[in-house]
């Protein structure tokens, strides 16, 4: 499975060491994380960082960027560790029990980076990556908000990724659609018409949970006014008893039954994939770090490769939520409050996110950077990616993956919850009472 797309929540373990932390660091009302940043007159020293990038496909430009920083300051030794995505939720663990986190380490957005921040455990950067200092005005501002806690930005954002049903334009071509469905009942009907042209509609596979999770992040954030789900999916506060947490469970039954293969729950999200790259699907529910399959580059066969789209998964057309929010966000670099080289440390992570190390990002991984101007499809990348750009510009806001931007509890229950209703033995209102009762318990262990 690719290690960069299965985000799952912080395990409990981590969690409660996490909670034990903030009773001696910080508190849930005042994180501790004011450091000062300035940049070293000499810069040297030993960082420590740790990310989840060890897969071959990544590891060696984060290595670069670190050689390339080395070379600048050469009394400055970086000792990165790349590890896989479950062995670094596990290694973080430890790391935070031990009080022992290295300088600078990966996060994703949501409640995982909220965790350390109310522990006082990640420095606030605002005055390196917020808005009117020199590199945040260079990054988009949906990336910097998504790791914002209380006003401040406490993380770097290091990618773009959003969401998207990515088609196969011969597959449209043979079913007589001519454009991207504008609303749910349409991509219903479009899925009827490629299923009579002999196409899966839509491939899934569900194997670890987190693409049906995917699909109800984005149908939560069509449904649900955007102050409900602020207040649902902060742990103090959550409820889920607004009734457009059914109707996203219920509009994605309908997609299920209409659109997908059967079996979803034991199929790998990667075998789906090779469905709509063989030609016998014709949509995926996937992210742009994942568009790069889709190109003569990234091994596709050359007729899904000259002739693929995508398109946001459309809402209902009595959508009371918020209809212009795009399922997604970026990962991102946290740094150590505790350090005794945080200064440091955000000097490396200007250096990061400087343009020609995001440009090189680009066209190394293919994945969108947050940096202005990074992107150019005469150069660096190719004309769907630059699209992509474009529309996460129009998006409102970024509706973080629910599986990282809620409490544990609450994302496990989610997760169980929707397998079962795929496999048949739960009903929406089922799921919701799981997610109640976790929420309940979030709530009391916030107090």
């Amino acid at each position: 499975m690719n290690s960069h797309l299965r985000r799952l929540s912080l395990t409990t373990a981590t969690t409660v060491a996490l909670l034990a932390l903030a009773a001696c660091g910080g508190t849930d009302d005042s994180p501790t994380g004011s450091v000062d940043l300035s940049t070293p007159a000499k810069k040297e020293g030993t960082l420590t960082m740790v990310t989840k990038f060890a897969d071959p496909k990544y590891a060696p430009y984060f290595e670069s960027v670190v050689e390339a920083y080395e070379d600048e300051n050469p009394d400055v030794d970086i000792k990165l560790e790349q590890v896989g995505d479950q062995p670094y939720k596990d290694k973080i663990r430890v790391l935070s029990a031990a009080q022992d986190l290295p300088d600078i380490y990966f996060s994703w957005a949501g409640d995982f980076a909220n965790k350390f921040i109310r522990a006082g455990l990640a420095a606030d950067l605002t005055s390196v990556v917020g808005p009117g200092s020199a590199l945040g005005d260079t990054l988009a501002p949906a990336a910097t908000k998504a790791f914002e806690y209380d006003g401040k930005v406490y993380g770097l954002p290091i990618d773009l990724d959003g969401k998207y049903l990515a088609y196969s334009g011969k597959a449209f071509k043979a079913a007589g659609i001519t454009a991207p469905p504008a609303t749910l009942d349409e991509l219903l009907q479009d899925c009827d018409s490629l299923r009579a042209a002999g196409y899966t509609p839509i491939a899934f596979g569900n194997q670890f949970g987190w693409p049906a999770i995917h699909y109800i992040t984005q149908l939560n954030a069509y449904n649900v006014a955007p102050e409900t789900l602020a207040k649902d999916y902060d742990p103090a506060t959550g409820e889920f008893t607004d009734p457009g947490y059914v109707q996203a469970l219920e509009q994605f039954q309908s997609i299920v039954d209409t659109c997908a293969n059967p079996g979803s729950n034991g199929l790998a999200h990667e075998a789906a994939q090779a469905n709509l790259l063989s030609g016998k699907a014709a949509m995926q529910y996937i992210e742009s770090l994942e568009f790069q399959v889709l190109t003569e580059e990234g091994g596709a066969p050359a007729d899904i490769a000259a002739d693929w789209g995508f398109f946001r998964l459309p809402p209902a057309s009595d959508a009371a939520g918020d209809t212009k929010a795009l399922t997604g966000a970026p990962d991102g670099f946290l740094v150590n409050a505790k350090s005794e080289h945080a200064a440091l440390a955000a000097d490396f992570l200007t250096f990061f996110a400087s343009q020609p190390n995001a440009t090189k990002m680009v066209e190394d991984l293919g994945w969108l950077s947050p940096v202005a101007g990074s992107a150019d499809a005469a150069s660096n990348s190719y004309p769907q990616l630059n699209q992509t750009l474009q529309d996460m510009g129009e998006a409102s806001q970024f509706a973080i993956w629910l599986d990282t931007v809620t409490n544990a509890d609450v994302a496990g229950a989610y997760l169980s919850g929707v397998e079962g209703m795929l496999g048949g033995t739960n009903s929406p209102e089922d799921v919701m009472d799981g997610v109640r009762e976790a929420a309940e318990k979030a709530q009391k262990q916030s107090s």
